[in-house]
């Protein structure tokens, strides 16, 4: 603390300036985080208020009494959907991670004839939206006989342009002299990427699997064309649900509030967490 307020006394009139019109901008940019948690505890009739409130005048845990225990009645409860999020989340990140930072490996510091051509469809694939191959997909999907299956989640993830370009970018800054460095001393390639290259490449790991994790933990593509199973499908279509149909538009609009609270809190804590990674990550990914 003490640290702190000397350099606090050491600013300038402009820096304390723009150290106010930053924490005014900060204090701007959380209002909608402060609007999502207390809209998630906000009663039922004041989720109708007009004009609406902002903050919660009587809190309560009833969206989420009726969001994790009245479902419970019906064929598959709520936890059943958490759970398949958790799970198709883990499995996908595991996935990206392990395949794009072998692909990107193998493109930064490894020479093969068709290297070019590789690069050149990662970065043609970068210019396509995933709806655009929505259709490609699904017939691989049934063709694999995935549907149904947490594999039908995960594989239509697992080849990402944008994990392989971040992470090649990242790897080319490693000097090829300390891999040589490391052959000559007798590690094999495999060696050399698991003690070398995964550490010095962990700011881009943790960027590509906040990414990951974002695309995957608020995905309802999968649920929708590939599983026709009610127990296979995840929390962020079950969400869709609770308010779809004329008799949910306004009952379910309370278990909606809180179930967006849950699909909300992990993003923003594994953010806060990897935040300077990321930092990080922008910088080393760059123009060399």
């Amino acid at each position: 603390m003490a640290t702190i307020a000397n350099q606090l006394r050491k600013m300038t009139p402009f820096e304390t300036l723009l150290l106010i019109g930053l924490l005014l901008l900060a204090a701007f940019m959380s209002l909608p985080i402060v609007f999502i948690v207390n809209h998630a505890f906000k009663p039922f009739h004041e989720l109708f208020l007009f004009p609406p409130t902002f903050l919660a005048k009587e809190p309560t845990l009833t969206n989420f009494y009726d969001l994790f225990l009245r479902p419970g009645a019906t064929i598959v409860p709520f936890s059943r959907y958490l759970y398949n999020s958790v799970l198709v989340a883990a499995l996908a990140m595991a996935a990206v991670i392990l395949s794009s930072c072998m692909a990107a490996y193998v493109l930064s510091k490894l020479k093969f004839g068709p290297k070019r051509i590789v690069m050149a469809a990662i970065m043609l694939a970068l210019m396509y939206a995933a709806e655009t191959v929505a259709i490609p997909r699904y017939l691989i999907i049934g063709w694999l006989h995935l549907n149904n299956t947490y594999f039908g989640h995960v594989l239509p993830i697992v080849a990402s342009p944008v994990a392989v370009f971040l992470i090649k970018q990242f790897i080319d800054q490693i000097p090829n002299e300390l891999l040589e460095a490391a052959k000559i001393d007798g590690a094999s390639e495999f060696r050399v990427f698991a003690r070398i290259i995964v550490p010095l490449a962990m700011p881009a790991i943790a960027t590509i699997s906040i990414i990951t994790f974002q695309g995957v933990w608020g995905d309802t593509s999968a649920s929708t064309l590939f599983m026709q199973d009610e127990t296979m499908k995840t929390l962020p279509y079950y969400m869709t649900t609770l308010t779809s149909g004329a008799a949910n538009t306004v009952a379910g609009q309370g278990m909606a509030a809180a179930a967006g609270l849950l699909l909300f809190l992990p993003n923003l804590i594994i953010f806060l967490l990897a935040q300077r990674r990321i930092m990080e990550t922008m910088i080393h990914s760059g123009v060399k």
